[in-house]
């Protein structure tokens, strides 16, 4: 997978048609759908933490668990977030991909080696 999105990708063809056409489907091939999943960044990074320690199911239930516990206002906030927002934080989970909320970054789960 790239940091593009399948729109990064049409429009850089559209700009220079020069380029063969298999370089241009190898990488629409492995940009990212435009519509990938927008989370809070403290959540981002909490899901990236956890993701291999938990199944989707624990971690939906240890979240939602923790809502009335007494937490700083970061976590309650993360926990708030996540059971307010389960379909949009399990497309970030099974993708491995989300777009940052505040900053519209791309970022991946795991980083690829």
């Amino acid at each position: 997978m790239s940091n593009e999105t399948k729109q990064d990708v049409f429009n850089a063809l559209m700009a220079d048609m020069s380029h063969g056409s298999e370089q241009w489907r190898a990488r629409y091939d492995a940009a990212f759908p435009d519509n990938l999943p927008v989370i809070p960044k403290a959540v981002g990074e909490y899901l990236k933490r956890y993701k291999l320690m938990f199944t989707l199911f624990g971690f939906l239930r240890d979240a939602v668990s923790r809502i009335d516990t007494p937490l700083d206002d970061l976590n309650q906030t993360k926990y708030h977030w996540i059971a307010n927002n389960q379909n949009t934080f399990a497309r970030a989970w099974v993708l491995g991909v989300w777009r940052v909320e505040e900053t519209g970054e791309i970022v991946k789960a795991e980083e690829e080696k």
